[in-house]
């Protein structure tokens, strides 16, 4: 009888996302009979959808591989691939493994997206509770040395609480809805796009639309929260357009993908004073281009998307879905996050 395999290549070149030993030697140790594991040691990429250029290491262990752990799936690992049956990508996104052979394929996929929402709802809170606050007038002031109370609450530097704040966030799936907890554990007002709203409004929003009644929910967005998967239809989908839609003194926080917005569009909305602020962990390209404004713009806080770094509790999550739905994969039960690659998440 063939030995089955598991290929687990999640040495990341990012500390907080690199398998740790003891990790490593979880997936080892579970291993079943009949299964083979092996631990890639060489580094890979774990930013974005995950690298697009293996190791050699992982090229020559993808061979006889049924099933791989990383972060996403390089198109030459799948060419070296001959009996894979099954996908799990540790990152959330999957853009970038929707190519042909994979769309025609019959290997499933899936991926991580709920193990990012705690941290990546922080991140995003903390964010708009910084332009909330004014806290960017408050670092100009200190790096100043200037002690000057009155501008706060005034035009130079509005202040609001989070309770006041009507929250509109695109996308509900896990991400989406944690952010949705945390805004209305404070008192925001928060609605949600999806979809599919006839599946309801998962827990924090106070309600969900569908895509088509976007446009008519911008005027009344305080803060506008982006955390939906980039596919052909969410590819830039913040346009000038719709950012001028926005009520002046808006808040705009991105922990999707960068190509969902127009970033020349958000950058001019941001000079020109009618936003507040712009909350942004992912980009268009990455790294940042050296001469992108959105580097000098006071009113942009950006962050080298770390939004999802939490090492003490990620590979806990990440271990816990992976060993269940390979079990489950086993007995030929439905697996969890299952991406329809059609839809693209």
């Amino acid at each position: 009888m063939s030995i089955r395999k598991l290929v687990v290549d999640l040495r990341s070149r990012t500390p907080a996302f690199r398998l740790p030993d003891d990790v490593a030697a979880l997936l080892v140790s579970a291993t079943p009979a009949g299964w083979t594991t092996q631990v890639v040691q060489a580094d890979t990429e774990s930013a974005g959808d995950g690298s697009l250029q293996p190791s050699d290491e992982s090229l020559r262990a993808m061979a006889d591989a049924e099933v791989y752990l990383g972060f996403g799936m390089p198109r030459p690992l799948w060419s070296a691939a001959t009996r894979l049956r099954w996908i799990h990508s540790a990152s959330a996104g999957v853009a970038s493994l929707l190519f042909p052979e994979m769309l025609a394929g019959d290997v499933a996929l899936t991926n991580s997206a709920g193990i990012y929402g705690e941290p990546i709802a922080e991140h995003v809170l903390a964010g708009v509770l910084f332009f909330l606050r004014s806290f960017d007038v408050a670092g100009t002031l200190q790096r100043r040395v200037e002690w000057n109370s009155m501008v706060f609450g005034t035009d130079v530097a509005p202040i609001r609480e989070v309770s006041e704040c009507r929250v509109l966030v695109v996308g509900t799936g896990g991400i989406g809805t944690a952010v949705a907890r945390k805004f209305s554990a404070l008192g925001a007002t928060v609605t949600g796009v999806r979809r599919n709203p006839a599946m309801g409004a998962p827990p924090g929003f106070h309600r969900v639309v569908g895509p088509s009644s976007l446009d008519a929910e911008l005027p009344a967005a305080d803060v506008l929260v982006l955390a939906a998967p980039l596919t052909s239809e969410t590819r830039a989908l913040l346009t000038a357009e719709r950012l001028a839609l926005l009520p002046p003194g808006a808040i705009v926080g991105n922990i999707g993908r960068g190509a969902l917005i127009d970033e020349p569009a958000l950058a001019a909305a941001l000079q020109s004073g009618r936003l507040r602020g712009a909350v942004l962990d992912v980009f268009s390209r990455e790294p940042l281009a050296s001469d992108s404004p959105l580097w000098h713009l006071p009113q942009v806080l950006h962050t080298p998307h770390v939004a999802g770094v939490s090492p003490r509790l990620f590979w806990g999550r990440l271990s816990a879905l992976f060993l269940d739905n390979w079990t489950r994969y086993r007995a030929g039960d439905p697996l969890r996050n299952l991406v329809d690659k059609h839809a693209g998440y």
